[in-house]
């Protein structure tokens, strides 16, 4: 009986310890919550560029998904490119992280000494990372088929999507502009940054002043027309170029100076018509094998065709390393549309935002509540609430593909292009360089970064942070930055 009560006593001891030690633990937390919430609130009410913006935030325990400190986290806000974070998850959760694109040649003739008696059909299927060089590809695929002349045409074949080639709420002024391309399921990159649908256009001054720069494009196609109305002045003058393009053709036109000494000068435009520069610079493939064509025309590929080559595209979970990385609209776009071919069989606009919805009630959230216009962010009236971006974020830790996901994420303070991202000169300081995964967003008056960060103790944070009606989108980021340093600190 002694030796019972004994037993007793010490087990009411120890779990006094622990509740005693529980209650510690929690008084330190709540401690540390309570300064956390004084410190980003005073961020909030007390910086200059905030007084008649609006800024949402939500800030998550990353363990347990509870709201550590929110700010009108319930108002939907224009998100800007972190659009991109619904469009990237969905993406992963309908495709699978192995999926891939493809670009095939079909025909619907025969093979006879030498000569293809029909048409050659080129058929894209949504490949946003097709360069020129896999186009030389499928030539000589073709050549070591045995074929030297094709007696119908080269046929374009873009019914894998629909017509609609822009988001219904791009500005006009941006159609001309690398993040403002027209989307088609047959595109060709300049680069392996995947800027599809554009073509890549380096200045260069000339060795005699007076003389026009010398202009170059990548890819060289005859499917766009460059007109030169540059200058070469002397090392003192200004570089001020101009590039535009005919809003409704295919001349692009380069205007202004630049200095003799000056370094080359590059920028992407958008190209009018993108299937038919991949149709062209194809042509030029064939060409270049020898194998011989009658004219380029936009066409369906017949159902009884014959497959004859094809070309796929990098897996999706590399595909996401430039899309997020560099936050690139064309991608996001092309996703939405994939999403809706595959899901709805229609690769439209409508049919993926239909699917971007249904998805995330998966994900624990109401799509209800928000208002989605695209894929890449870029309408000013896409709006979701800092809260559901941050639940988003909290659910998805769940998902096989994830670490896909994680890894898309710009990381802070880190330099190189692809891995840095467009947070690479961002968050640099000792306790948030490499601790920071996040994404990015900008429109005119928009600044918005959600994503992760590890503080100096270790401890996880999910955060979204959507500021809007901002006079200085500048001033915006360092808002940002200044949150998330907080976070980092504790």
């Amino acid at each position: 009986m002694e030796k019972m009560k004994q037993i007793l006593l010490a087990g009411m001891v120890t779990v006094l310890i622990l509740t005693q030690n529980w209650s510690n633990s929690q008084a330190e937390a709540d401690t540390i919550s309570f300064a956390l919430n004084n410190e980003i609130q005073s961020i909030v009410l007390n910086e200059p560029a905030l007084k008649g913006s609006l800024a949402g935030i939500s800030i998550r325990d990353q363990q347990s998904g509870n709201i550590v400190y929110e700010h009108i986290g319930n108002i939907r806000l224009a998100p800007a490119s972190n659009m991109k974070l619904l469009t990237a998850a969905v993406a992963l959760s309908v495709l699978g992280e192995d999926y891939r694109f493809s670009t095939e040649v079909a025909t619907d003739g025969k093979i006879k000494n030498n000569i293809l008696h029909g048409n050659l059909y080129l058929k894209g299927k949504g490949d946003t990372t097709l360069m020129a060089d896999d186009l030389d590809q499928l030539a000589r695929t073709l050549k070591n088929k045995g074929i030297q002349k094709v007696t119908g045409s080269l046929i374009y074949d873009t019914s894998w999507y629909d017509s609609i080639p822009l988001s219904v709420d791009l500005a006009w002024s941006d159609e001309a502009t690398y993040y403002g391309a027209k989307i088609s399921p047959l595109t060709v990159s300049p680069t392996k940054e995947y800027d599809a649908g554009t073509v890549l256009i380096k200045t260069a001054p000339a060795k005699k002043m007076g003389a026009s720069a010398i202009l170059t494009a990548k890819p060289a196609t005859n499917a766009i027309t460059i007109i030169n109305k540059t200058k070469t002045v002397e090392k003192q003058g200004k570089k001020k170029l101009r590039y535009t393009r005919e809003h409704d053709g295919k001349k692009i036109i380069v205007s202004g100076t630049i200095p003799i000494d000056a370094s080359a000068d590059s920028e992407w435009i958008s190209v009018f018509d993108p299937s038919k520069v991949a149709a062209d610079l194809f042509q030029q493939s064939l060409t270049k094998q020898g194998i011989q064509t009658y004219g380029i025309h936009k066409g369906v590929t017949p159902e009884l065709s014959t497959l004859m080559a094809s070309q796929e595209s990098i897996p999706l979970s590399k595909l996401l390393i430039p899309f997020m990385k560099l936050s690139n609209n064309t991608i996001a776009e092309t996703l939405l549309k994939e999403i809706g071919k595959v899901k709805r069989g229609k690769g439209s606009f409508e049919a993926g935002i239909a699917v971007v919805k249904e998805e995330l009630k998966k994900f624990g959230l109401n799509p209800d509540h928000m208002l989605i216009r695209d894929g890449s962010g870029i309408s000013p009236i896409d709006f979701v609430t800092a809260n559901d971006l941050s639940l988003l974020l909290f659910h998805i830790q769940k998902k096989p593909w994830f670490p896909v996901y994680l890894t898309s994420l710009p990381v802070s303070g880190n330099t190189e292009r692809l891995v840095g991202g467009t947070l690479r000169y961002r968050l640099h300081s000792e306790n948030t360089k490499g601790k920071v995964r996040a994404k990015t967003g900008s429109l005119s008056a928009v600044s918005t970064l959600s994503g992760y960060v590890e503080s100096r103790s270790g401890k996880k944070y999910i955060f979204s942070i959507l500021l809007n009606h901002l006079v200085d989108d500048d001033k915006g980021k360092q808002i940002q930055d200044k949150i998330v340093e907080t976070l980092a600190a504790y």
